[in-house]
């Protein structure tokens, strides 16, 4: 009897534990599969969450995928879900109603030792913890696939939208389909459709939560930037700024970076993507810091660049203000329901930065700047820092994204990023998640002498 209290009261803590993110209400991720319901046109949606994380792929411990988390909001590891579309009655198929099951691994209470109880199928309040209108064990997965699916006629065949991998590559799905199609699992001749496109649709537009959560990591990486500008000087260690920035918004409540941070002085502020962060600052160069720490599962991105002496020479100066210069343009160029984040397409905010870039400024043989704006200007953030998106659709409302010009001159050993948050609010305005971080290059020099 005292086993099983033990059990119990380990299971109700480790679920505790595993919601302590700022998980939003049932009622949203019930809506999402709704959504994501009516997309199907009678098909079914099948995704799985990863296994437990072991080896150097538990750096920072569990973290569940993108896509069964935005459905789901649940956390923990090994479960599938399963949502069926509507249907009407079409010749000889009957009508058949929405449903949706999450199935659950059966507890391993030896592995429980290692890794923190689990909820299980059987547990009487499944439903309620998930907010999943069935829950069984993952093991009748595949007599439910039987039940549900039926067996049509091609052109007809049923189909499936899972993670379906490109050549070469595996996913989340790769073992279970398998193992499911081996044991005869779905009909003979059914269509497998890649989910992940229906889902970047869903995912382009945030709801208000999804932005709160947005806005509190990137509160707490400002002040991560706060504390490294103001840390910053000759003899400065990429990775003693780095490392501080972690602390500052871990104990902000974020659980992880958002991404490799990128803290690159000198030569190595020109590298888009540097992450060794094993430099020392020299007086005279510029110190680049990519960095954002991830709250409850949500990313922020931000990037910054200081003169790591405290003063701009009039050279990097001039860098710096013709980025910010393109960024104010893209700004000013904004129209919620006509402007692109793409390239090259009408209404471009991308277009409009590089040929501000492309006409303010020479490098030191005479030539336009353009070419040293080498990266995209946006992208959308969300559950993951480049979150996947419509980017043929125009921005509109609960839209959240980057914009980052940037100028990368190695042979001047100059490189300059600057890149803020943004979303769209109801009334299609654009909002600035960033405000509070010092732009200017005035602002920076009087940040870093601590006045």
């Amino acid at each position: 009897m005292r086993k099983i209290l033990y059990l119990t009261i380990l299971c109700f803590a480790a679920f505790q534990s595993s919601t302590a993110l700022d998980r939003q209400p049932n009622s949203d991720y019930h809506a999402r599969r709704e959504k994501l319901g009516a997309k199907l046109e009678g098909g079914f949606a099948l995704v799985f969450a990863p296994p437990e994380a072991e080896g150097p792929n538990d750096l920072y411990g569990y973290r569940p995928d993108d896509n069964f988390y935005y459905l789901t909001g649940w956390t923990e590891p090994g479960a599938a879900l399963l949502v069926v579309s509507a249907s009407d009655t079409n010749g000889d198929t009957p009508a058949r109603k929405y449903t949706e099951i999450l199935f659950l691994p059966n507890r391993n209470y030896s592995q429980e030792r290692w890794t923190g109880a689990k909820l299980g199928p059987d547990d009487p309040k499944a439903v309620q913890m998930t907010g999943v209108d069935r829950v069984q064990p993952l093991d009748n997965l595949r007599n439910e696939l039987v039940k549900l699916l039926p067996a049509l006629p091609a052109p007809r065949n049923a189909k499936i939208y899972t993670d379906v991998p490109a050549s070469g590559e595996t996913s989340n799905s790769t073992e279970a389909l398998d193992w499911l199609k081996n044991a005869n699992a779905f009909p003979v001749g059914t269509n497998y459709l890649d989910i992940r496109p229906v889902l970047a649709s869903l995912r382009t537009v945030k709801d208000a939560a999804e932005i709160d959560l947005v806005r509190k990591a990137t509160n707490a990486s400002i002040a991560a930037h706060f504390a490294a500008i103001r840390a910053i000087h000759p003899g400065t260690t990429e990775r003693e700024i780095s490392a501080l920035m972690q602390y500052e918004w871990g104990k902000r409540g974020c659980e992880r970076p958002a991404y490799a941070p990128i803290v690159g002085s000198g030569l190595n502020s020109t590298v888009l993507h540097y992450s060794d962060d094993s430099g020392a600052a020299q007086s005279g160069d510029l110190m680049l810091i990519d960095a954002a720490g991830e709250y409850s599962m949500y990313a922020s991105d931000i990037t910054r660049t200081m003169p790591v002496n405290g003063k701009f020479t009039a050279r990097q100066r001039e860098i710096y203000e013709i980025v910010l210069g393109a960024q104010k343009a893209a700004i000013a160029a904004f129209q919620s329901g006509k402007s692109h984040l793409r390239r090259g397409q009408e209404g471009s905010l991308h277009d409009v930065a590089y040929e501000y870039i492309n006409t303010h400024g020479k490098d030191s043989h005479g030539e336009p700047l353009g070419k040293y704006f080498i990266h995209g200007l946006s992208h959308f953030v969300g559950l993951n820092v480049h979150d996947p998106g419509d980017y043929s659709v125009p921005l509109g409302p609960g839209m959240v994204f980057t914009i980052e010009p940037g100028i990368y001159i190695p042979e001047e050993k100059i490189g300059v990023r600057i890149e803020d948050m943004f979303y769209v609010d109801s009334d299609g305005k654009l909002i600035r998640l960033t405000e509070s971080l010092p732009q200017t290059a005035d602002e920076i020099e009087r940040l870093m002498s601590h006045k």
